[in-house]
């Protein structure tokens, strides 16, 4: 392997990817030279980011470290500010049975087994009927527009233009628009609540 410098400087958080693991794993900079064969006034430059180092010292620390060099590079890459932009014929919908109902995944799809984010939409008279999720669960109905009436279990309730509801989602539960105009929602179901 080659030990040039690379021609470009790695970003800066390397050296605190570095000192970052080397603490989790309770290194003094004594210890992580004499494992990896670096010396330490070279590592306590790289945790400053005061020098830029070769890729072979990249690859022995990161096997000092028990990582690999691509996952240590890989940990300083700076994330973009903006994630992920999904235009409106991009966004995954479900159809209620009756197709009156329309269920928009607003939610990150890696997410799914924990939160679920919909943007929901209902014209007059449609109705979206659930079973049971897993135990625990919990949804947020926020109305944005119109009326939407919601039976969880026994119970019923009628939430308008503005207001919120939370109810178990672990038990059957329905949304039906019983207003006379199109209803507009935010949901969001929380799979796995906290504690």
């Amino acid at each position: 392997m080659s030990t040039r410098r690379p021609k470009e400087r790695p970003p800066a958080a390397l050296g605190s990817a570095v000192q970052r693991l080397r603490k989790a794993r309770e290194m003094s900079l004594g210890a992580l030279s004499e494992v990896s064969g670096v010396a330490k006034s070279i590592i306590s430059q790289i945790e400053r980011n005061e020098t830029n180092p070769t890729i072979a010292t990249v690859v022995r620390l990161a096997g000092a470290l028990g990582v690999a060099p691509e996952k240590l590079l890989a940990e300083t890459a700076e994330k973009p500010a903006i994630i992920q932009h999904q235009k409106r014929p991009d966004i995954p919908q479900l159809v209620s049975e009756d197709g009156k109902c329309r269920l928009f995944i607003i939610g990150a799809l890696d997410l799914v087994e924990h939160v679920q984010w919909y943007d929901f939409h209902a014209e007059p008279g449609g109705v979206l009927a659930s079973e049971p999720h897993q135990p625990g669960c919990v949804e947020h109905l926020h109305v944005l527009a119109g009326e939407i009436t919601v039976t969880s279990g026994e119970e019923t309730r009628t939430v308008r233009a503005g207001e919120t509801l939370r109810y178990r989602g672990d038990l059957p539960h329905v949304l039906q628009n019983t207003g006379a105009t199109t209803a507009h929602a935010t949901m969001v179901l929380i799979l796995h609540p906290l504690g």
